[in-house]
């Protein structure tokens, strides 16, 4: 068992988690109840940390990399509405559509 992400906050690592499994990579969490220790343990010793068997370690880390590299793009305006959307989505909230390709 290995340990591909950790974080402060248990919604940021079941994020991760939720991005593995869609990939078919088996995780689970490690230290997810454990910030009650705080003050007695270290900080950073009681973070969730989101593991991985052996063999899926480096997959699972470039899916981790990969994802925490992602740069949030400029917003854009469907082409079907007229609505403007903040970059990060890639469908419009209003009607459905797709974003229009990069140019």
């Amino acid at each position: 068992m290995k340990t591909v992400y950790s974080a402060p906050n248990v919604s940021l690592v079941s994020i991760f988690q939720n991005i593995l499994e869609q990939n078919g990579i088996r995780c689970w969490l490690k230290n997810q109840y454990l910030s009650a220790g705080v003050g007695e343990i270290p900080p950073i010793e009681c973070w969730p940390q989101l593991c991985v068997e052996d063999n899926d370690f480096t997959e699972a880390k470039r899916i981790v990399d990969e994802a925490l590299s992602v740069k949030i793009t400029a917003p854009w305006k469907c082409t079907s509405c007229g609505e403007e959307s903040e970059g990060q989505f890639t469908d419009c909230w209003k009607c459905g559509n797709s974003r229009p390709p990069a140019n």
